[in-house]
């Protein structure tokens, strides 16, 4: 599997790309490829075409969730009329109208103007995107340290209620020596996420987790999650996007972290 990361928060020094506060990483299994989340604007789009990126050749794209600096970017994906038969591939609450303050922090694109422009699939379920990487779904709790807060309001068939993003999901690649996460921002907990990833591939193997672990502080809860990665012995971590820097300090003092910016490549 080989990963690109298209949009982040960071650059790296010398590489002429550019950040934003956002996500989209460009995936490539065996002999499809696929995108996970696509940023905040059309600055997916530029880097990857600064990266030698075909994304005609995208499949699928995946939703973290219904964010707008995961999802916004799919309004100029589809400005750009890219192909008609791609599939988005999300939870069912990811294209709900979601407001934080009265400020719409949602898809530009909700779900019934979206079904008229993809091959839109909704599931709580783990499913296939490709041969070696599931889809893990709604992530159940999975431990007493990560619980679920609420962020704004969604609108769910005409009714306003708390979000607490049951739409936030992930991605796991399994391999012969393990399996790897790929998330957006983790608000149902990054251990909740890899203790259900886990489970779904069947391998307590977990070599290495990339994506937003929305940690901020470095509380009780960073504490047992730094607890739970050494006891995982995880070899290869990518904590970026909404993970401060105070956090990224702590974890590194146990677990060496690795640098993520636009336009790193990881090859599992």
């Amino acid at each position: 599997m080989k990963l690109k990361v298209l949009v982040d928060n960071n650059t790296y020094i010398d590489q002429y790309y550019c950040g934003e506060p956002a996500v989209s990483y460009y995936i490539e299994d065996e002999d499809t490829s696929l995108l996970l989340d696509v940023g905040y604007s059309d600055l997916f789009l530029k880097n990857s075409t600064a990266l030698g990126i075909d994304l005609e050749k995208i499949s699928t794209i995946v939703i973290s969730h219904g964010h707008d600096d995961h999802t916004r970017g799919l309004k100029y994906y589809f400005e750009k009329k890219h192909k008609k038969d791609i599939s988005i591939v999300a939870h069912p609450d990811a294209f709900n109208e979601k407001k934080f303050e009265g400020l719409k922090i949602c898809s530009p694109i909700l779900q019934d103007e979206l079904e008229k422009k993809c091959n839109l699939i909704f599931s709580k379920d783990p499913m296939k995107v490709s041969k070696n990487i599931t889809f893990l779904g709604e992530i159940p709790q999975m431990n007493d340290f990560e619980t679920r807060k609420a962020i704004g309001t969604q609108t769910v068939d005409g009714n306003l209620e708390d979000d607490y993003l049951m739409d936030d999901t992930a991605l796991v690649y399994k391999n012969e020596k393990g399996i790897y996460i790929i998330t957006g921002c983790s608000h149902s907990g990054i251990c909740n996420i890899i203790e259900y990833a886990k489970k779904v591939c069947k391998d307590e193997r977990v070599l290495g987790v990339i994506g937003g672990f929305h940690l901020f502080e470095v509380d009780e809860q960073v504490n047992k999650t730094i607890d739970y990665l050494k006891e995982n012995n995880l070899k290869e971590l990518y904590p970026c996007h909404c993970t401060s820097f105070a956090v990224r300090a702590e974890i590194n003092k146990v677990l060496p972290l690795k640098e993520v910016g636009v336009g790193l490549e990881i090859n599992w």
